[in-house]
């Protein structure tokens, strides 16, 4: 086998590239060409189909359905779909409708004809923004407007260019451009929708969806019918008065099944009624004046259905968006249960590091004691103290567990100064190592408060030791801390206030001091004033610094003496 050089092979793979382009090329040619011979006979048909009266060789019925059709395909594919247009006039022209027009006056017809439209149906889609799909009232409104501004173009140009060159003149002029204009009006008007829609919605068109539907439909076809045969049939005086009876089964149509069910109702009435006037034998003038009332009916039709889909689209709309928005809800609630059990982590590690680690100093202080000079009633109370501070931890556990599953804290009567003399009985052993001496000033005939007593203990070591922990970090080789509780009335409440000598509060953390993770400490995690805040809150008061001066730190706390709530 002889090989491939890579320049013979560059060359294969440019013609690789190039074959496919053209075959993709060539088959798009092809599809175009088979979307224009499909409306090019549809038009023709149509046209032989609405060929009924003619004046000097040209054709006056006001109902021209081959334009609506072809002017959707222009409306759909752009301007190209003219040439279908133009093809489509000569075509009937010649071939169709057999008229004795010259060759020319013929070939200049159909150019006037596509040029008109095709410019009408260009601006619809490029300077209005036509949307294909018929959704909104605006695009249906844009539609007849252009309908009816190709229609007067179209007719005007017409008839100059015939009275030019063609057989007629200008009284024929006056007499046949009232049914072409409203031919052309309501061929667009009756028959671009429905093309429109089809396009649309081909795909959801099938056979089980049709079964179900033609009960339904058989029923406004028949109301349709009674209706024509009314206003048309018997030849009455009073049929064109009674062209009211079929509002009632589009409008219905309209309402039941929006656009698409006012666009079938009205093909089938328009095409019932040329029928059966066609049969009645009626001239172009009575044609046109029945026409003039279509059209008003044909308006009416597509409003009501457009508006009843526009209802439907933003009724649709609004309910995918509130699903969207129950999802991300939903996905939001997960993401604030996995913060919420994420910060509880955070918070339980950094609430039993702190007794833990005083029981550990405690078990090898009791360990030393044992072992060394066999103190035994020393080694006792650290013991004692030891067993204190691991029931603390297991406590803050339980608590916050508990409060994790009913959102609230354990509520008990409390007497303020046992709360406080208990915390300080956790704290003293790490106060005295640390040199800090502790002052406790607060009434035993305090009234009693009514919370969680393992939470708000928390809230008093945990203030009480970041003072300890802050006269430390200064150097200090003695501190003091005091503690003060009192009753305040206006609305009546304990406040608390935990006051040390320590350096102070740094300015740029003092504004940011309750907020998660800001901290001063090398080693801490910025969580314990938070806490203290989220437990405070949770039995309804509140945590401030009230001073942040040197000398004279302190923080308070303010607690109701309503239970956490009552009324």
């Amino acid at each position: 086998m002889k090989p491939v050089s890579s320049k013979e092979g560059a060359v294969r793979g440019a013609s690789d590239i190039g074959g496919a382009s053209l075959s993709t090329q060539t088959s798009g040619v092809a599809a175009n060409a088979a979307t224009a011979s499909v409306f090019l006979a549809a038009y023709a048909a149509l046209e032989w189909v609405s060929f009924i009266h003619e004046h000097k060789g040209v054709p006056v019925t006001p109902w021209n359905p081959g334009l609506g059709v072809v002017f959707a395909l222009m409306v759909f594919v752009g301007p190209w779909a003219g040439f279908v247009l133009f093809a489509g006039v000569v075509t009937a022209e010649i071939f169709v409708l057999q008229s004795n027009l010259e060759w020319p006056i013929v070939i200049g017809v159909g150019a006037i004809t596509s040029l008109s439209y095709a410019f009408v149906a260009v601006a619809a889609r490029r300077h209005l923004h036509l949307d294909v799909g018929l959704i909104h009232l605006r695009d249906v409104l844009v539609l007849l407007a252009g309908g009816l501004a190709g229609a007067a173009i179209n007719t005007i140009l017409l008839a100059m260019f015939l009275v030019a060159f063609g057989p007629l003149d200008m009284r024929d002029v006056v007499w046949a451009s009232a049914p072409l204009l409203v031919g052309d009006i309501i061929g667009i008007a009756v028959m671009t929708p429905l093309v429109l829609r089809f396009v649309f919605r081909r795909r959801e068109i099938v056979p089980r969806r049709l079964l179900s539907l033609a009960p339904e439909g058989i029923l406004y076809v028949a109301m349709i019918g009674g209706a024509l045969w009314a206003i048309v049939g018997t030849e009455s005086l009073y049929g064109s008065s009674l062209f009211y009876l079929l509002f009632v089964p589009v409008v219905v149509a309209g309402v039941r099944h929006g656009l698409d069910g006012a666009c079938l109702s009205l093909a089938v009435t328009q095409f019932g009624l040329i029928g059966l006037l066609h049969l009645s034998g009626y001239d172009a003038r009575v044609f046109t004046e029945f026409q003039m009332l279509m059209l008003v009916l044909t308006t009416t039709g597509l409003i009501v259905g457009v508006v009843v889909s526009e209802r439907r689209n933003s009724d649709l709309l609004a309910r995918e968006a509130e699903a969207r928005l129950k999802e991300k809800e939903a996905g939001a609630a997960q993401a604030a249960r996995f913060n919420l059990v994420s910060s509880m982590a955070s918070a339980l590690a950094h609430e039993i590091n702190q007794p833990m680690t005083a029981a550990r100093a405690l078990a090898r202080s009791a360990q030393h004691l044992l072992r060394t000079s066999g103190d035994v009633t020393r080694a006792d109370g650290n013991l004692t103290t030891l067993i204190t501070h691991v029931d603390h931890a297991a406590g803050v556990v339980r608590r916050m567990r508990d409060f994790l599953r009913r959102g609230r804290p354990h509520v008990s009567t409390i007497g303020p100064r046992s709360m406080l003399e208990e915390a300080l009985t956790l704290i003293g052993a790490e106060a005295s190592a640390k040199h800090v001496h502790v002052e406790l000033d607060a009434s035993d005939d305090l009234p009693a408060l009514h919370g969680d007593r393992i939470q708000l203990e928390q809230v008093v070591l945990n203030l009480v030791r970041n003072a300890i922990e802050s006269i430390a970090e200064a150097g200090r080789s003695s501190g003091h801390i005091r503690i003060v509780a009192r009753q305040l009335p206006a609305p009546p409440r304990i406040e608390i206030g935990i006051r040390d000598d320590g350096p102070g509060v740094d300015d740029r953390l003092a504004d940011r001091l309750f907020d998660p993770l800001a901290t001063s400490k090398e080693e801490g995690l910025g969580l314990g004033l938070p806490i203290c805040v989220s437990i405070v809150e949770s039995h309804g008061g509140r945590v401030w610094l009230h001073s942040r001066d040197a000398g004279a730190t302190e923080f308070r706390f303010s607690l109701p003496l309503d239970p956490p709530g009552g009324p």
